[in-house]
């Protein structure tokens, strides 16, 4: 598989597919392979799609790739979609809707499954944006799974984030209110041909006036129309401001900077927690040790505390 790497870093397609296979299966190889393209990246600019299911996230990059296509940059899709229960690949993978890109040797779509993955995003992202940065991508677009308060990931892979909403979606101020918010770089209200765009711009912008949060960057509230092709190009440009924005401020960085740390701190978890798994799995101390506790001869935080020490000096 390490001989894939330098036809990645020449641009090879195939050699891109395979590599993100291997990624996707955690293959032996995925250590040395991510070492070797590691040097390779941090030149791709990340953009970030969210929303609600059906509020035609999949119809909008297809639209922003046509504007990205026409200034003649090379984009890499993650599309994460739900994982089949049978196969474990992504459930819509054929993404009919981006098929015109499917010949464009411009244009690289890859489809994930989630795989049990909470937060809208395959585990798998942060390597498969890397690996597509090394392709040579200028920009990578991630596509979420239909999301909820709760599954805001994508803050830590993009560098903007777009909340994609729909008008007539029953309570729109419940899907916007709690964490939605904080993640927005620029709300875009799609389907904009549909009746109540106009009230939910209005209450939109009224909780942004009410956020302490911002800080030099007020989310946009763009109304759009992937059906008409109303303000796609404008919501291009707005994207390209935001860039600017974070470069100039300095903001771009310290993001980039923050997701690193993150990034390390996640590795360091799933590699601790696979030794603990197996050192008790291979000794049969977890039995023992349940045994305790549901006998409550010790409390969890002190059954925690006795197995870190094993691990920690």
């Amino acid at each position: 598989m390490i001989e894939y790497v330098d036809r990645l870093l020449q641009g090879d397609r195939r050699s891109a597919a395979k590599i993100i296979t291997l990624i996707e299966n955690d293959g032996a190889d995925k250590p040395e392979v991510m070492r070797r393209i590691y040097p390779n990246t941090g030149k791709a600019y990340v953009l970030g799609i969210t929303g609600s299911p059906g509020a035609g996230k999949s119809s909008l990059v297809d639209e922003i790739t046509k504007q990205i296509r026409a200034e003649n940059f090379k984009v890499g899709i993650i599309a994460v979609d739900p994982t089949s229960p049978f196969s474990g690949g992504a459930l819509l993978g054929d993404r009919i809707r981006m098929q015109e890109h499917a010949l464009d040797r411009g244009v690289f779509i890859r489809s994930m499954g989630t795989r049990g993955s909470l937060g809208g995003l395959a585990s798998a992202t942060k390597d498969v944006v890397k690996v597509l940065d090394a392709y040579g991508c200028d920009i990578v677009i991630i596509e979420t799974v239909g999301v909820g308060q709760s599954e805001l990931d994508i803050m830590h892979y993009a560098d903007t984030t777009l909340v994609v909403l729909t008008p007539g979606a029953g309570d729109h101020i419940q899907t916007i209110k709690a964490g939605i918010m904080e993640i927005a770089d620029i709300f875009v209200i799609n389907k904009a041909d549909l009746g109540g765009t106009e009230k939910m711009i209005t209450d939109i912008e009224g909780m942004l006036d009410l956020s302490p949060l911002l800080k030099g960057w007020r989310p946009p509230v763009m109304a759009t129309s992937t059906l008409d092709g109303k303000n796609i190009s404008n919501l291009w440009e707005t994207i390209k401001k935001h860039r600017r924005h974070m470069i100039d401020t300095g903001t771009y960085r310290e993001a980039a900077e923050k997701r690193l740390r993150l990034e390390v701190t996640e590795i360091i978890q799933r590699k601790l927690m696979e030794i603990i798994e197996k050192d008790l799995l291979s000794n049969g101390k977890m039995s023992s040790l349940t045994e305790k506790l549901v006998n409550r001869e010790i409390d969890p935080y002190a059954a925690a505390g006795d197995l870190l020490k094993k691990f920690l000096p």
